[in-house]
């Protein structure tokens, strides 16, 4: 790992973990806009060891990370400069919005989780849009080095007073489809009134066919789904998803539920809880989602992730890909790579000399 990602990292966690959650996020996001980041040493045998193509895409690592972080698209460069092998934005709605009522972050430090109320806070679809659109400008002059490349995902949702999801996804989907890698359509935050509904399958049957009548060519689209839904709803969903042309499923959002055992003063917060916590629900929401997708779909799998064995353990129960948040907010940057040098080990320890040769291996366990 480079020096200045370590120098950096314990030089200003501590300071940032001791500020207001906001705060902190929002000095980091503006430190990383400024570049303060430093660059992964991982090296090009690192890189093909675990790189992968997903949706046509190239993939130097299966670590993204997750929407909620960048939600206007001030630090990607910088994210991938830390190693990680994709970066999801937003989420992004069509106009800007200042989001809920402060205090509305809140670090659960005793259960390595974080619940948040945040509500969609953003600076709408056109400054991200020319953010998004600077970055990928500048991106394809430099294409021809592999070790700069990683995706760039762009979430999408909708505002809370004024929204029309019929036409809003679509209208998303049209400004920002010439430079998104891929699309993630957010349905499933729980911090906007009635958004989860429209993850019913008759709802998200009419988003989906609205936004291919709007556009007959678009990047792989994906539907984040919410990790409180009912067992018995998601064959309905995922078939809705299929039949509807999307391409994956991000499984999982944060959760309403409250796990017993929790330590935090904050447990109680309204929100959506991440991290640890969610962990379980998000394994048995993927374990699922794969057994009714069948290989059909392109998963990401997020909620709860901290080491090289939990990506492994999702990549075994049919994910693709993996994303933190959680992780990376109480580590920093090393954690992109501490991560990626576990699963580099655990590879090699299971037979495998690249991640394609073990992702093969088990879609071949999991389709007999």
């Amino acid at each position: 790992m480079g020096n200045l990602i370590s120098y950096l990292t314990h030089f200003s966690l501590p300071i940032l973990m001791k500020m207001d959650p906001e705060q902190a996020h929002n000095l980091a996001i503006l430190g990383f806009s400024w570049g303060v980041s430093g660059r992964s040493t991982w090296d090009k045998k690192n890189h093909y060891s675990l790189s992968q193509q997903v949706q046509g895409l190239a993939f130097s690592n299966p670590l993204g990370l997750a929407a909620g972080f960048d939600k206007n698209g001030q630090a990607v460069p910088a994210m991938g400069k830390v190693g990680f092998g994709f970066v999801e934005i937003g989420t992004v709605t069509p106009r800007a919005q200042p989001g809920n009522a402060k205090p509305r972050l809140f670090r659960l430090k005793e259960d390595r989780g974080i619940i948040n109320r945040m509500g969609f806070n953003n600076e709408g679809i056109e400054k991200v849009f020319s953010r998004l659109a600077a970055f990928i400008h500048a991106r394809n002059k430099r294409k021809t080095l592999e070790d700069s490349f990683f995706p760039v995902g762009v979430n999408i949702g909708i505002n809370k007073e004024g929204a029309d999801p019929l036409k809003d996804y679509p209208f998303l989907v049209g400004r920002v489809k010439a430079y998104a890698d891929y699309i993630v359509i957010n349905v499933s935050s729980p911090n906007t009134p009635g958004l989860r509904d429209l993850q019913q399958a008759d709802h998200l049957k009419g988003i989906l066919e609205a936004i291919n009548h709007a556009h007959s060519e678009h990047p792989p689209l994906f539907v984040k789904l919410a990790p409180d839904i009912e067992d018995q709803d998601l064959p309905s969903i995922v078939q809705t998803i299929i039949e509807g042309g999307a391409q994956g499923i991000i499984i999982t959002n944060t959760t309403l539920q409250r796990p017993e055992g929790l330590q935090s003063p904050f447990a109680k917060e309204s929100g959506g809880l991440s991290g640890r916590p969610l962990r379980e629900l998000s394994l048995a929401k993927l374990k699922k989602v794969a057994e009714i997708a069948k290989g059909s779909l392109t998963l990401i799998s997020v909620g709860g992730i901290e080491t090289g064995q939990d990506v492994w353990e999702r990549l075994k129960l049919g994910a693709d890909l993996v994303q933190i948040y959680t992780a990376f907010i109480y580590e920093g940057p090393e954690v992109v790579n501490r991560i990626k040098q576990e699963l580099k080990s655990i590879l090699s320890k299971n037979g495998f000399s690249t991640l394609q040769d073990a992702i093969k291996a088990f879609r071949k366990q999991i389709n007999d």
